[in-house]
C-alpha cells in the first residue's frame, strides 16, 4: 500500500495497543515503526528489473521484522520510562505495528517477500488496489481524532475495525466475481488457466480478471453491481514466441520468478538497436502498464543480454479518460467499458462485438 496508508495502519495499531499508556506518542511511534519497510525504496541496485524485484524484499520479511520487534520489546522493558508494561504487551505494539505493515502489502497485486530469504516467489493476495482512499481515509479518521482529543486509544480503535471491515467487505466482493468470472472462463476450457482476479484502481467494487493461456492473455472488467450481465472478454497476444530468448537472460528469469506468468514480450526499438523487452501485466490498466523492462538487444540471429536493464516509460494516452470511464464502470455495466479501446491494435485478437 501507499506509505501515507501504511503510517495510518501503524498509528493506529500503536494507538489501540498502547493509546490508554503512552498517549499520543503511542500513535506517533506506531505510525514511524510502519514506515520503517519501505525505506527500501531508498537502496538502488543499479539495474531496473533488480530495483523492482528487490523492492518489499528483506525489509519485508516476516522473520527479519518479528526479530526487529523482539529486539525493540526488550530494548523497551529494560530502558522505556513506564515501568508498568509488560514484555508481552511491548511485544504486541512492536510486533504488530511492523509485522501488519508487509500483511497488508501482500493484500495488494505488486507481490511481498514475505518469506525471505527462503526461495519461494513473492506472495499476492489482491483484494485491494495499492491505493484505496476509503480504507485510508477509516484509519487517518481514527488517528485525527488521536491526536487532536488526546484521547489516543478509541479512535485508532474505531477506525481499524472499520477499515478491517472493509478488507473483509472486499474479500467478499472477490468472491462473488470469481464466481460469475467462473463459468465464461469454464465455457473456454480455461478453468484451470493462470488468474488474476484484482481490484480497478481506487475501489473494490470494479474488478480486472487476467487470464494466461500459451500465447494469449484475456481480460475482463467484473463489476459487483453487475447482476447477471455477463462479462465481455477480450483476447490479446502475449508475444510467447519471445520467452524463451527472454528466460535466457538473468533477468528474464528474475521477472518470471517475480511476475510469471502474466508477462508480456515483445520488440521494441531502444537505443537505435531491436530490444527484446517484458511487460509486467498485472500491473497498472491494459493499454497503461507502467512497468516494462529491456533484457536483451538484437545480434545477429540472437539475443544479447543487456548490460543494465532500464524501465521503459509506459503509454500515458487519455489516462485521464480511462479513469474517468472506469468510474462511470463501477455503478453499471453498460455502456461496455473495453479495455481494447486503449490497447494498442496489432496486440488485439479477439474483440467482442459490442467493443
Amino acid at each position: 500500500m501507499d506509505p501515507v496508508t501504511q503510517v495510518a495502519l501503524g498509528a493506529s495499531i500503536g494507538g489501540a495497543v498502547l493509546g490508554r499508556r503512552l498517549g499520543r506518542k503511542a500513535v506517533l511511534i506506531g505510525g514511524a515503526l510502519a514506515a520503517l519497510p519501505d525505506l527500501d525504496v531508498l537502496i538502488d541496485y543499479g539495474d531496473a528489473v533488480a530495483n523492482v524485484t528487490e523492492h518489499r524484499g528483506f525489509s519485508h520479511s516476516l522473520f527479519v521484522l518479528a526479530g526487529l520487534a523482539t529486539a525493540l520489546a526488550l530494548l523497551a522493558e529494560r530502558f522505556a520510562p513506564p515501568r508498568d508494561v509488560s514484555l508481552r504487551r511491548w511485544w504486541a505494539f512492536f510486533g504488530l505495528c511492523l509485522l501488519t505493515h508487509p500483511l497488508l502489502d501482500a493484500l495488494t497485486t505488486y507481490g511481498t517477500q514475505l518469506w525471505w530469504p527462503l526461495d519461494v516467489r513473492p506472495t499476492a493476495w489482491p483484494i485491494v488496489f495499492i491505493i484505496d482512499p476509503l480504507y485510508s481515509l477509516l484509519l487517518l479518521a481514527g488517528v485525527g481524532v488521536a491526536l487532536v482529543t488526546g484521547k489516543a486509544r478509541r479512535g485508532p480503535t474505531w477506525g481499524l475495525a472499520l477499515a478491517s471491515a472493509y478488507l473483509v467487505f472486499a474479500f467478499g466482493a472477490k468472491q462473488l466475481v470469481e464466481q460469475r468470472l467462473e463459468p465464461v472462463l469454464a465455457e473456454r476450457g480455461l478453468q484451470d488457466a493462470p488468474r488474476l482476479v484484482q481490484p480497478t484502481p481506487f475501489n473494490t467494487l470494479l474488478w480486472r480478471a487476467t487470464v494466461v493461456e500459451g500465447d494469449r492473455h484475456l481480460e475482463a472488467l467484473v463489476g459487483v453491481l453487475d447482476g447477471d450481465e455477463p462479462p465481455l472478454v477480450e483476447t490479446y497476444r502475449r508475444g510467447a514466441e519471445l520467452e524463451e530468448a527472454a528466460l535466457a537472460s538473468e533477468r528474464g528469469r528474475r521477472l518470471d520468478w517475480f511476475a510469471g506468468p502474466f508477462l508480456r514480450y515483445e520488440v521494441r526499438e531502444f537505443d537505435g538497436r531491436a530490444t527484446l523487452v517484458a511487460t509486467d501485466l498485472r500491473l497498472g490498466f491494459p493499454g497503461f502498464h507502467p512497468f516494462a523492462f529491456t533484457l536483451a538487444s538484437r545480434d545477429g540471429d540472437g539475443w544479447r543480454p543487456v548490460t543494465a536493464s532500464v524501465q521503459l516509460e509506459g503509454a500515458s494516452r487519455r489516462d485521464r479518460e480511462a479513469l474517468t470511464r472506469l468510474g462511470r464502470r463501477i455503478l453499471a455495466p453498460l455502456p461496455a467499458l473495453c479495455t481494447s479501446d486503449f490497447v494498442a491494435e496489432e496486440w488485439r485478437l479477439e474483440v467482442p462485438a459490442m467493443c
